[in-house]
């Protein structure tokens, strides 16, 4: 392994490297039985017999995923570090780790197994969570439902991601919002048909669709600051019978973005609205429901200048909003959180696609970049004796 692209001046990678072996063999495995979400049963085994072999109990947290806790041995505070496991289905049916979730997982086992060989000198407890269905439905959201921050005692919780459009050994940070809230919605309109000769015997869904659509784009335009990130798209629509019929029932599907909390709530409220005058205004029935949604990741101002401070002088870049979504976010709702990115692109070895893409993949050294940044990170906070 070339030194070069470590994530940290000095030091680099010594006190991480005698893992390469284990956590290339954590990828190699668990990047050939790639689930999707709420069901990550093989994905689930593997990790548990991994933790079984270092000695170390864990809960089975919402069917597939697991967490556990090394105690500290004077604990002043109790720090969680969060892996999402799901792949994704891929263009050939089969599904794959698009989105490098096998790295982020071998990445926490990499760090448990260091924690654990090192436990006579923690003195904070020390929580790791594999969390599935990250890609949808929201399993962060549910196992914070479930308990998980209460049963454990968390104060605070990181996570990562994988970055291709980061050079290898490049750190991502944000402080405040970093990645944007979803809302993904449907808008049913019932409506009433008759022959397109004849249109005042019915209501046009169509023409009402239209409307709705309008409508929603001036809650950007006239609802939302200018300098609050937030975006709506309708991106598909269903509807009519024929070229002479008026529309009896049309639907919308659509996603919205955005970066701030509040936005979130002043969007969703004037959506409904639309939706409710729009229908009172043409004498039909609208229905609008949320059918998956994902707040924003806001990372705590605490914990992103500790993190700064824990890593200046190494090559930490500071990253712009991102409009992609992470449902991590949950997680930082229930107790402080900071989420970052570590990079993957490699120009010479052909690193470069991007996150969801059928050719991503990255360089299995940036596993050991990961374990280091969280070790290093844990070093700092004083998590050891």
């Amino acid at each position: 392994m070339e030194e070069k692209n470590c994530v940290c001046n000095g030091e680099c990678l010594d006190k991480v490297m005698y893992l390469k072996d284990s956590v290339y063999d954590y990828r190699k495995n668990l990047h050939c039985i790639a689930e999707e979400g709420r069901v990550e049963f093989k994905t689930y085994d593997y990790i548990k017999s991994v933790l079984d072999g270092l000695g170390l109990e864990s809960k089975k947290w919402l069917e597939t995923g697991l967490a556990g806790i090394i105690k500290g041995k004077d604990a002043q505070k109790t720090v969680a570090f969060r892996a999402d496991i799901d792949g994704l289905m891929s263009k050939d049916g089969t599904v794959k780790h698009l989105c490098g979730h096998d790295g982020h997982m071998s990445i926490l086992l990499g760090l448990i197994k260091y924690v654990n060989d090192n436990k006579d000198k923690l003195k904070d407890n020390f929580v790791f969570i594999f969390q599935p269905a990250e890609e949808g439905p929201g399993g962060s959201e549910d196992m914070v439902k479930d308990g998980i921050i209460e049963y454990y005692g968390i104060d605070e919780i990181y996570g990562l991601h994988v970055n291709p459009l980061l050079d290898e050994g490049v750190i991502g940070i944000k402080k405040g919002s970093m990645m944007a809230g979803t809302i993904d919605f449907e808008i049913n309109i019932v409506s009433k048909s008759a022959h397109g000769a004849m249109p005042q015997n019915g209501i046009d869904g169509i023409v009402i669709s239209a409307e709705v659509i309008n409508s929603l784009q001036t809650i950007i335009s006239r609802n939302v600051s200018p300098i609050d990130s937030a975006v709506i798209t309708v991106g598909k629509i269903r509807g009519g019978a024929r070229r002479n019929i008026v529309a009896e029932n049309v639907s919308l599907e659509g996603t919205v973005r955005y970066a701030k909390d509040e936005v979130y709530a002043n969007v969703l409220d004037r959506m409904k609205k639309i939706c409710e005058f729009t229908a009172a205004k043409y004498d039909c029935k609208i229905d609008m429901s949320v059918c998956n949604e994902c707040r924003a990741v806001i990372n705590d101002d605490n914990l992103y200048q500790e993190f700064k401070d824990a890593f200046k002088g190494d090559n930490v870049v500071e990253l712009d909003f991102q409009m992609g979504a992470e449902d991590f976010a949950f997680f930082q709702r229930a107790v402080p959180g900071f989420f970052f990115n570590i990079g993957t692109r490699n120009e010479e070895r052909g690193f470069t696609a991007g996150l969801h893409n059928e050719q991503f993949d990255f360089d299995e050294k940036i596993i050991l970049n990961g374990v280091e940044v969280y070790r290093k990170l844990m070093e700092y906070k004083n998590m050891f004796l």
